[in-house]
Formats: structure tokens, C-alpha cells, sequence
């Protein structure tokens, strides 16, 4: 992969410009030779969708001006909306705890979720995957194809561990003692 192609991509996940410095240090480049990536960059980018910006101290990707007006209506479909924090809460639950009942994810959450399972329900990442054997017999829910495949995962299995995000025991016990009357 050649280095405008590499600048591509770590301006395609940025979420802020990226100082020449830091493009430098990642590249192992010099700053005028990065520079000079960065114009490769912007001549290939010349004409598209696209196009390489200096702005707020550092490089960014944003889109070509002439495709507004595509985007305008495009930012009004259901596949371009982003998910709420509490749909991203609700559907961690559901893939880490699947099959899971509403009430269970309302449980761990802390909070109604019922909204929430509706709206990942309709984006199609989300299914009944049967019900309960209880009492008004609960809906359970699982993940489905296109959350694999929103994810880049082709299992379940490769979730990242929650282990990995769950905070020491030392740190839960001060919390909880936080909590105490």
C-alpha cells in the first residue's frame, strides 16, 4: 500500500484533522515528505466525492461541495441515521446476552428499553428469536446477519472479551460502597 493510500485511510477514521506531525510520526516520514504524500493525496482526490482539506491545525477528508445536495436527501433515509447512546447500550445487551427478553435488558441497562428494541427491531440488527416459558410469554431477542455484518464480524465469537471492558473488582466494590445507606 503506497502512503497516500495509507493517509487515506487514516483520515477516513479520524474523527478530528490530523496534524502533519502525527501523520509523520505514524508514516515514519518527514514532514515535507509527508507533505508531499498529502498533495499526491489531494491530486488523486481531485474530481470525486471527496476532497483533502487543511483545516483546524491538521488534514481532514470531507465531502465534495457538488454532492450536497445527494447527501441532503441521503441524510434523510433510514440507512444514514445513526443510533442513539441508548439504542448502542440496548444492542451490546442483546449481543453479549442473546437471547435476552426486554425486561432483562431493561434490568441490566437500568432503564425502560423498550424504544430502543423497537428501533433496532425496524433497523433489521436485531429479531424475536423466541419466546419464554413464563408468564405473558416474553419475547427474546438476538442479533441478526446484518449486525455481523455492520460489525465486520463474521461470529459472535469474535466480540471483543467484555472482560476487557469491565472494571476491576476493587473498583466495583468502592462504587457499590458509594452506594450504600
Amino acid at each position: 500500500m503506497d502512503n497516500p493510500s495509507i493517509i487515506e485511510a487514516i483520515l477516513f477514521v479520524a474523527e478530528s484533522p490530523v496534524p502533519i506531525e502525527e501523520l509523520s510520526e505514524v508514516l515514519e516520514l518527514p514532514a515535507d515528505d509527508v507533505q508531499s504524500e498529502l498533495d499526491v493525496l489531494a491530486d488523486r482526490l481531485s474530481g470525486r466525492g471527496l476532497e483533502l482539506r487543511n483545516v483546524g491545525g491538521g488534514w481532514r477528508l470531507y465531502t465534495a461541495p457538488d454532492a450536497f445536495p445527494y447527501l441532503d436527501r441521503f441524510a434523510t433515509t433510514a440507512t444514514a441515521t445513526r443510533l442513539s447512546q441508548a439504542a448502542l447500550e440496548t444492542l451490546s445487551v442483546v449481543a453479549y446476552q442473546q437471547p435476552v427478553s426486554r425486561s432483562q435488558v431493561s434490568e441490566i441497562r437500568g432503564v425502560d428499553s423498550e424504544s430502543a428494541l423497537r428501533t433496532l427491531e425496524r433497523r433489521g440488527l436485531i429479531v424475536e428469536t423466541g419466546r419464554l416459558a413464563l408468564p405473558g410469554t416474553p419475547a427474546v431477542y438476538g442479533t441478526t446477519d446484518l449486525f455481523l455484518e455492520k460489525m465486520g464480524l463474521r461470529s459472535l465469537a469474535e466480540l471483543p472479551p467484555l472482560a476487557d471492558h469491565v472494571p476491576a473488582a476493587s473498583v466495583v466494590e468502592s462504587l457499590e460502597e458509594t452506594f450504600k445507606p
